[in-house]
């Protein structure tokens, strides 16, 4: 299988070229051309080969993760739900006795990365983050606000991308949302008028019109916390508005917000 394909038109997928892995990473999905519809999509198959070789080093206090590997753990970002798709089993670390699926750590932090990389190639108005489900609104709001992108919280309003009459009607180059289940008419609207979709994915999620795959806990107010948290961050560093990760000053609790 070819590691990825460009998105012409109404014309299907056109094989490109295989590349090294390293490469495709460093320049990680030629951008959205919004006049012409052309864009890059990475098969899944085509990052796990990089996580594959870091996954086998398991998860050390050291091993360079964005944030203390008990940070992550006291969060809840790798515990996902008694289900499990087969789009998500590569991103499963293992099965508790309770039946709870327990997300790879190590795969989860190279995700927002990779996130980060990609959403920094967008100006921040042309990103616009989705969040239906009520423990997600507030650190999407948070994040938006962050980088200086669009929210869309709550009820996502039928025709927002499609329907050029409607007064939420908008064109963002890209689409974050944080549940592929609750914002699906999200997502779906974006498929239709060819928007890329970055999506946080829990472990029963399918990655059905989902251009980019975030692993995570997205029903714990405390994980959504987290990813929005470092991919701001991230987002900033790659953009080079900050040099560092000190020049951050934004406390993860702001992203938390209210009762736990």
């Amino acid at each position: 299988m070819l590691p990825c394909t460009a998105r012409r038109g109404t014309g299907g997928a056109t094989p490109v070229g295989t590349a090294a892995v390293g490469t495709l990473l460093t320049i990680l999905f030629p951008i959205l051309s919004k006049g012409g519809g052309v864009y890059l999509v990475a098969q899944q198959e085509v990052l796990s080969l990089a996580e594959k070789k870091s996954s086998r080093k398991g998860i050390k206090k050291e091993s360079g993760l964005l944030v203390p590997v008990e940070q992550y753990l006291s969060s809840g970002i790798h515990i996902g739900t008694v289900f499990r798709t087969g789009f998500m089993r590569k991103f499963i670390f293992k099965t508790r006795p309770d039946r709870l699926n327990v997300m790879d750590i190590q795969k989860i932090d190279q995700r927002i990365r990779i996130a980060g990389k990609f959403l920094a190639n967008y100006e921040p108005g042309d990103i616009v983050v989705v969040a239906r489900r009520k423990y997600a609104q507030h650190a999407a709001r948070k994040f938006a606000e962050t980088i200086g992108a669009k929210a869309i919280v709550g009820r996502f309003v039928p025709g927002t991308f499609t329907n050029p009459q409607a007064r939420e009607f908008m064109e963002p180059a890209v689409v974050f949302v944080s549940d592929p289940i609750a914002d699906k008419e999200a997502i779906d609207e974006a498929a239709k008028v060819r928007i890329p979709v970055v999506a946080i994915c829990n472990t029963n999620n399918t990655f059905q019109n989902i251009d980019l795959v975030i692993p995570g806990n997205n029903r714990g107010k405390r994980a959504l916390a987290l990813i929005y948290w470092l991919l701001a961050r991230e987002y900033l560093r790659n953009r080079g508005i900050i040099k560092s990760y000190d020049e951050f000053n934004v406390p993860l609790s702001e992203f938390e917000g209210g009762r736990r």
